[in-house]
C-alpha cells in the first residue's frame, strides 16, 4: 500500500482488521503480509529533530496510541516542552510537539546520527508497537516538499516555505503556485519498496492526498517504474467524495496543480495503466456513482461503495471492497 498520514493511518487499521478476520494466524494476528510505503514528503528538521508525521501517524494510529480526538498525536499528551521551546524562541510555535511524540523524535534523530538509515531506524521504532505491517519509508533520503506561493514583497514575486509551514501555519490558505520536492532528485527508494511493489499480489493506493502524499512517492525515481510493471492489480480509493476532500485541505493542493477536487478528475489523474498511468481499479463513494461509466471509458474498473470511515469498521468494510475490486481485476 502507498500512504499518507491520517487518511492512510485509518484505512490501513481497517485492512489490518479485515485481514485478521479472513487471513487469520491464531494468534490475533492474520498471515497476510502487508508492506505499506509512507510519505516521507512532509519530514522535517526541527530544533534538531527529524519530524516524520506520516510514518508517526501510522504507527501511532495502528499502535493504539493516536490521539483520536485531534486525529494525529499521542493519546493523553502534555505539552510542556513545546512550551519551554518556544519561550527559547527556537522551533515553530504553530507546531506544537507532545512531549511523549519529542520522544520518537529523539530517538529516531540519535539513531539517524548513529549511522543508520530511516529505514533501518523505523523498523526499530515500529518493533516496539506490534503493528502487525512493515512500513518503510519511500526514500532513505531526505526529501522535502516545499511550497512556492505570491509575495509581492519579494524580488521574484514569490517565496518558498516548507510544507509543513503552508499546512499548519497558514491552513492552506495561501494559494499555492507550484510544489517543490527538495532532494528528490538524487533520492532512490528505500531498500525494499521496489521489491515490495513487484512482488506483491495487490498494490492499494490509500485515500491519501494525491498531490503531496502519493504523488511524492510515485516520484521517487524507481517507484513509478515498479507501478506500471508489477503484475499485481493497483487499486486506488478515492480521497474525495461529493465534490469535497475527505480529510484536510486536499482542493488546495489539487487546485495548485491545475486538477478539479473531484474523485473522477483525481483518478484520470493518475491515469489508467493500459494507458500509461498507474491504476487498474479506483473506488468511488455511492454518491459520486454517476461517475462511474465515464471512468469505465477511461480504462479504469469502478466500485461505487461507501467511502466513510468513521470507525474500524467502516474501514475494514473499505479495506475489504478494495480487495475485492482487486481479485476481479485478478480473474
Amino acid at each position: 500500500m502507498l500512504a499518507g498520514g491520517v487518511g492512510g493511518a485509518k484505512f490501513l487499521r481497517g485492512l489490518r482488521d479485515h485481514l485478521r478476520q479472513v487471513a487469520p494466524d491464531g494468534d490475533g494476528g492474520t498471515t497476510a503480509e502487508v508492506t505499506v510505503v509512507v510519505n516521507t514528503g512532509d519530514d522535517v528538521w526541527l530544533t534538531g529533530l527529524r519530524v516524520c508525521p506520516d510514518l508517526d501517524s501510522i504507527m501511532y494510529t495502528l499502535g493504539g496510541a493516536n490521539d483520536e480526538v485531534r486525529g494525529w498525536g499521542r493519546v493523553g499528551e502534555s505539552e510542556r516542552v513545546s512550551a519551554e521551546l518556544t519561550e527559547y524562541g527556537v522551533g515553530w510555535p504553530w507546531f506544537t510537539l507532545g512531549d511523549l511524540d519529542l520522544g520518537t523524535h529523539i530517538t529516531r534523530s540519535h539513531l539517524l546520527r548513529e549511522g543508520l538509515t530511516l529505514s533501518e531506524v523505523t523498523s526499530r521504532l515500529t518493533a516496539r508497537w506490534n503493528l502487525g505491517v512493515r512500513l518503510l519509508p519511500m526514500s532513505d533520503h531526505d526529501v522535502e516538499t516545499h511550497v512556492v506561493v505570491a509575495d509581492l514583497d519579494s524580488p521574484t514575486g514569490e517565496r518558498s516555505m516548507h510544507f509543513e509551514e503552508w499546512w499548519v501555519h497558514y491552513r492552506a490558505g495561501l494559494p499555492a503556485l507550484r510544489f517543490e520536492q527538495h532532494g528528490l532528485s538524487s533520492s532512490v527508494a528505500a531498500p525494499g519498496v521496489v521489491e515490495a511493489i513487484m512482488g506483491a499480489d495487490v498494490v492499494l493506493f490509500a485515500p491519501s492526498n494525491p498531490v503531496v502524499s502519493i504523488d511524492t512517492i510515485v516520484a521517487v525515481p524507481g517507484i513509478r517504474d515498479a507501478l506500471r510493471a508489477t503484475a499485481a492489480p493497483v487499486v486506488g480509493v478515492s480521497p474525495i467524495i461529493s465534490g469535497s476532500a475527505v480529510r484536510g485541505m486536499a482542493h488546495a493542493c489539487l487546485s495548485a496543480i491545475g486538477v478539479e477536487t473531484a474523485a473522477d478528475a483525481v483518478a484520470l489523474h493518475y491515469g489508467a495503466r493500459d494507458a500509461g498511468g498507474l491504476l487498474d481499479g479506483w473506488l468511488i463513494d455511492e454518491s459520486d456513482a454517476a461517475l462511474t461509466s465515464s471512468l469505465g471509458r477511461a480504462g479504469l474498473r469502478v466500485a461505487a461503495v461507501p467511502l466513510w470511515m468513521n470507525s474500524v469498521e467502516t474501514s475494514a468494510a473499505l479495506a475489504a471492497a478494495a480487495l475485492a475490486e482487486a481479485a476481479g481485476l485478478s480473474v
